[in-house]
This record gives C-alpha cells, sequence and structure tokens, in this order.
C-alpha cells in the first residue's frame, strides 16, 4: 500500500481550510485517511499552519511520499529539514544533540523571518489607515470650506436683496425731505 501525505479540503465554499492527512494513495480527496498530521489555513495572511512535525517525519521515514503542496507546507515548517537531520544521525555523520541544535537554529531563524513579515503586515495597514484618515481629514476640510463658501454667498446675496429695499426706502425718504425743503424755500421767499 502506497501511503500519501496530502491536503484533505474541509470547511465551506469560498473559505477553504484544510488537514494535512497521512493516506492511501487510492483513497479519495476528502474520503478515508491513515492518521491527521495537521491543518492549514490558508485564508489568513501569513497562512495559519499546525503541524505534528515529529508525526510527519515519522511518516516520511516509513516512506509516505509527500504531494507537492504537502511538501512544500512539510519544509515550511521544518518537516522535511529533521527528516534529512534524521538521515544524517543513522548514517553517522551527525550526533542526536548537533541535528537537534540545527533544527532548533533552523526553528529560532524562521520564527524571526515570519514576525518581520507579521509586522510588515501589521505596519503596512497602520500606515494605509493613516493615510485614509489623513485624506479624510482633507476631504472634510474641503467639504466645511465650501460649506461655509455657500453660506458666505448666501448671506452676501440676502444682503443685497435687502439693500436695494433699504436704497429705495432712503430714496423715497430723501424725496419725501426734498419737496418740504423747497416748500420752506418757496414760503421764505
Amino acid at each position: 500500500m502506497s501511503v500519501k501525505i496530502r491536503l484533505q479540503r474541509r470547511g465551506k465554499k469560498g473559505k477553504p481550510y484544510f488537514w494535512i492527512v497521512a493516506a492511501d494513495a487510492r483513497s479519495k480527496r476528502d474520503g478515508k485517511y491513515l492518521e491527521k498530521i495537521g491543518a492549514y489555513n490558508p485564508t489568513t495572511n501569513p497562512a495559519t499552519i499546525e503541524l505534528d512535525v515529529d508525526l510527519a517525519v515519522s511518516w516520511l521515514q516509513n516512506g509516505a511520499q509527500p504531494t507537492d503542496t504537502a511538501r512544500g507546507i512539510l519544509s515550511y515548517k521544518g518537516a522535511m529539514l529533521k527528516n534529512h537531520l534524521a538521515g544524517g544521525v543513522r548514517k553517522g555523520a551527525l550526533t542526536e544533540e548537533q541535528a537537534e541544535e540545527k533544527f532548533a537554529a533552523w526553528l529560532e531563524e524562521k520564527a524571526g523571518k515570519v514576525d518581520a513579515k507579521k509586522e510588515g503586515l501589521a505596519k503596512a495597514g497602520a500606515d494605509a489607515k493613516a493615510k485614509a484618515l489623513e485624506a479624510e481629514k482633507e476631504t472634510n476640510a474641503k467639504r466645511e470650506a465650501e460649506a461655509a463658501q455657500v453660506i458666505a454667498d448666501a448671506e452676501a446675496a440676502e444682503a443685497a436683496a435687502n439693500a436695494p429695499a433699504e436704497e429705495a426706502a432712503e430714496v423715497e425718504a430723501s424725496t419725501e425731505e426734498a419737496p418740504a425743503e423747497d416748500a420752506e424755500t418757496k414760503t421764505e421767499e
């Protein structure tokens, strides 16, 4: 029986979630499996991978062949490296302690890279948020300036409409006073 380490689809339509399983090569994609090794969620950024590295290494040492995608995930989590180091220990090229030190150093380096990516994504998100906030403030300032201009124009138009009425009233008042003055000047003569 040929064993494959592959992904088994879970989740719902449009929201994929996978189990990493060891299964008979002849079984269906989402069918019967021998053992669940881990889980993979590609919808998060960076993708979330939960993997039992020791279990994956034991399946690899027993002859299980990973699919291309599963091989990438196993490499990302260090299962392929640990299997390689275990082969070196069996051949006598390394001691168990040296292999563990190399694997621990690799895990530490990988964790640093993942943390750097998470920080970069968080910083990019914060920058985008700040830029959007600045653009919104600028837009609000333009709207306030336009509203103030409209109000000033309306007040000026209202004042202009009231001004001719006031001028007309002043003209009428001055014309009424002028004949009265003329009448007084005529009577004095």
